[in-house]
């Protein structure tokens, strides 16, 4: 095991590698401000004279010239990202691959769906894609939402604990009064759980609400600056100071609280699948497969890691990317335990639990056009299908640890890599 020691002189090295580090270290303690430079002023509102505007700048102090950028990829209207993205000046393509049919048994996903998954890892799309054959040859995925809650948490600090007292005190007896103070500022959004976590002379309060179709988190951040700007004008001993997030509630954020309630919504997805489609579609044998998931996870436990599960976090990124959700939020919906035994019958039960779902149907990313058109694909866009949309993200991470579970297992994982994951000139 390297000592500290050891690591620190190693990553001197590296740097003197590349510069002077004794100048390097000298430039740092003299730092100076570098000479004024004209920028364009920030754009909430896009406009067309404002990106092309921009984009002419760009050009000016790089340079170069960005055709793809600026021309062939670029939305038409600039005012169509106003809510999405400031200054505005094109489009990132990404490549967009499908997968399916993935066969679903839901609460409301039910059925045959081709899931579109915006990447640009090779193999990925591949690897779903077989998931999901062997999923839907077994009879497919029971993909379940059962729980739906975002939280905010603001912190107050008080001079000594008894004055937290007293403010805590306050707050609790006013909690009836908290929903009426929410329904100033949202139609959809309704208190569902309130609970206290007291440090010393600083309160958090965790306030979880029900999002409606929306992913929430501007939403409950409204609403929970509702409350707490009534709480510190009327409550008898005021704050010294306050914050309207503690980063206690774990929003983009891998926390140790995950499977202890839920952060948007809670899926589990299971499969049963059949040995002879384990070996002839997976190309794996049962035993194998839960051997490697057993050892696996073992390994998963021994780093530390928050949840046990293999990939996630590539099957979300993908679909969130494809529809319009916020992607950093996959720090967190990728947050999960997969699980895989060896059935009677001789085949593999598999589950996946995933407790972070932080996932919209509505507002955000989802009104854009072509993330609009695949939500449409799957039938998720609009009022009342963010349910639906859970129990398919649920299903497709099923799907994806099914399949690295038996590449890893058999040892195609390389050579899929070699296949598929491998840039050609």
């Amino acid at each position: 095991m390297s000592s500290g020691f050891e690591i620190t002189k190693r990553a001197l090295e590296n740097l003197q590698k590349r510069v002077n580090l004794k100048d390097f270290i000298e430039d740092i303690i003299h730092k100076k401000v570098p000479e004024s430079i004209d920028s364009p002023a920030t754009e909430a509102n896009n406009t067309l004279e404002g990106m092309h505007r921009r984009q002419k700048y760009l050009m000016e102090k790089t340079g170069r010239i960005f055709p793809h950028l600026f021309e062939k990829t670029c939305i038409v209207n600039p005012e169509t990202v106003n809510g999405n993205c400031e200054n505005f000046i094109g489009t990132a393509q990404i490549p967009l691959g499908v997968i399916g049919p993935l066969n679903i048994v839901g609460t409301v996903a039910r059925g045959d769906f081709f899931i579109p998954l915006a990447t640009t890892e090779g193999a990925l799309v591949a690897s779903y894609h077989r998931g999901a054959k062997a999923s839907r040859m077994s009879g497919g995925i029971t993909s379940v939402c059962f729980l739906e809650g975002v939280q905010r948490s603001p912190v107050f600090k008080f001079d000594n604990m008894g004055e937290m007292g007293k403010f805590l005190i306050f707050t609790i007896e006013h909690v009836p009064n908290f929903q009426n103070l929410v329904s100033q500022v949202s139609n959809h959004a309704k208190i569902q759980d309130i609970k206290y976590n007291i440090e010393g002379n600083q309160l958090i309060i965790n306030i979880e609400f029900h999002t409606g179709d929306a992913a929430g988190q501007n939403m409950v951040t409204i609403c929970t600056n509702q409350i707490c700007q009534w709480l510190v004008e009327n409550s008898p001993v005021k704050p010294n100071i306050w914050f309207i997030e503690s980063n206690y509630s774990g929003d983009k954020k891998a926390a140790a609280v995950s499977f202890g309630h839920v952060r948007g919504r809670k899926v589990s997805s299971e499969i049963h699948l059949k040995k002879e489609v384990v070996e002839k579609i997976l190309r794996c044998k049962p035993h194998e497969m839960v051997q490697y998931w057993q050892s696996s996870t073992m390994g998963v436990i021994q780093s530390g890691s928050i949840g046990a599960q293999g990939h996630v976090a590539n099957g979300l990124t993908a679909l969130f990317i494809a529809t319009g959700q916020d992607v950093a939020c996959v720090s967190e919906a990728a947050v999960g335990i997969t699980r895989m035994e060896l059935t009677e019958e001789g085949g593999v039960y598999a589950c996946v639990t995933l407790p972070n779902l932080i996932v919209g149907s509505v507002g955000g990313g989802t009104y854009l056009p072509t993330q609009r058109e695949c939500l449409e694909m799957i039938d998720c866009y609009g009022a009342g299908k963010v349910q639906k949309f859970a129990e398919i993200c649920g299903a497709l991470s099923l799907a994806g640890e099914i399949s690295i579970a038996a590449a890893m297992a058999s040892g195609q994982f390389v050579h899929a890599h070699k296949k598929f994951g491998r840039k050609r000139e």
